[in-house]
């Protein structure tokens, strides 16, 4: 099942022996989309510190869930390394992070969490030129990225309004887009295999097809292909007489 990512923002967690805080944001890997992080909020408990948490001390995410459980201590989270979220993770701290609970590091080439729900146990992966700097340029924070624009191969389609992540493996699926005027302010859902990139630089997140494919995807298959036909070449002529 999927679950919006905007509508988790704000939920308690609760450790093994009382509650810790709650969600402040999600850092995902965008090679292989898997949320690696759970940014926690400690509030007033640590004086608004920012923790992170893997979903290793996580469970499955549930539709109208008010709590989520963390298998983490009280003491455990308080001495954890906190981080900046105005700065990147740094590999150094994640290598950290990970010595702090025990955790395997992740594999880069493969899936985080392995074939059966459970995380691989490799070696770090060789440093890239980025990663030799001290700075992991695929982890991304999912509030951050909320507003970029969404670009097609042909233009400009909207923004990014909310993550679809998959409850049970952390796997972001889909990403939701509003579409502005072009498509009467639709929200437009697009699966994150069809992203090939996105720039910080330019808060851009760049998708992998044209405006009219993009379109007949958001129709679905419950109209005729004659109506989807329709309607794309209807749009297709209306962004050309606007110059788009």
């Amino acid at each position: 099942m999927l679950h919006s990512i905007q509508q988790r923002y704000g939920e308690k967690l609760r450790g093994t022996d009382g509650e810790i805080g709650h969600v402040r944001d999600f850092y995902f890997d965008d090679k292989n989309w898997i949320v690696r992080y759970l940014v926690a909020d400690t509030g007033r408990w640590l004086t608004g510190r920012l923790v992170l948490i893997s979903p290793h001390a996580l469970g499955h995410l549930y539709p109208k869930g008010k709590v989520l459980l963390v298998n983490l201590s009280r003491e455990q989270i308080e001495k954890s390394p906190s981080i900046d979220e105005h700065k990147p993770v740094s590999r150094q701290h994640e290598e950290e992070y990970h010595r702090h609970y025990g955790y395997p590091y992740y594999a880069e080439s493969m899936p985080l969490w392995g074939l059966g729900g459970y995380p691989i146990v490799v070696p770090p992966p060789p440093p890239t030129a980025a990663e030799k700097q001290g700075v992991d340029s695929h982890l991304r924070s999912a509030r951050v990225v909320k507003g970029y624009k969404v670009e097609a191969s042909d233009g400009i389609i909207g923004e990014v309004a909310d993550f679809l992540i998959d409850g049970r493996t952390w796997v972001l699926r889909e990403i939701v887009i509003e579409s502005g005027h072009w498509y009467s302010g639709k929200e437009i859902r697009i699966p994150t295999e069809k992203i090939t990139r996105i720039s910080y630089a330019e808060s851009t997140v760049y998708v992998d097809s044209t405006k009219a494919a993009i379109i007949e995807t958001a129709q679905g298959p419950q109209e005729s292909q004659p109506a989807i036909l329709g309607t794309v070449n209807h749009f297709a002529t209306a962004l050309s007489n606007m110059g788009i």
